[in-house]
């Protein structure tokens, strides 16, 4: 672990009651992680701009599995970036529709090219790519 700097940061109070009301929902116990949840939040997704950057991810899908071909269309697009994905999960929500989530792993702008493919087929609902971070190194 790194060593720890300490910093004073002045904030107006109706801001700091806001924001402690908001990190007592989410759960933490005191600002000092809060604010690094925030800040490392805010460099990944600066990092994640360039479209060189390595990321893993996850693209969610929900759609109606009843749309002509659709379920044809998503595997075969699958099959094309198979070398971005990495796992699926396939759940069947209710008769007509199913939620599928794929975790991807590549450069930003390829992880991008992937989730707008998927989520751009005619049929699908819901569509959201979420960056979460940068690959581990494999050691």
């Amino acid at each position: 672990m790194s060593e720890l700097s300490r910093i004073g940061v002045a904030i107006d109070t109706d801001l700091l009651q806001k924001f402690d009301a908001h990190i007592t929902r989410r759960g933490y116990t005191n600002r000092s992680e809060a604010f690094r949840d925030m800040i490392r939040e805010e460099l990944l997704e600066q990092a994640a701009q360039s479209p060189e950057a390595p990321v893993v991810g996850s693209v969610t899908l929900v759609y109606d599995h009843h749309v002509r071909n659709l379920s044809d269309k998503l595997t075969d697009l699958q099959h094309d970036f198979h070398h971005s994905i990495l796992s699926t999960l396939h759940v069947h929500l209710d008769h007509d529709t199913c939620l599928e989530v794929l975790v991807v792993r590549g450069t930003a702008g390829e992880v991008r090219r992937v989730a707008d493919a998927l989520i751009s087929v005619k049929g699908v609902k819901h569509g959201r790519l979420t960056i979460a971070g940068a690959p581990v190194e494999s050691r």
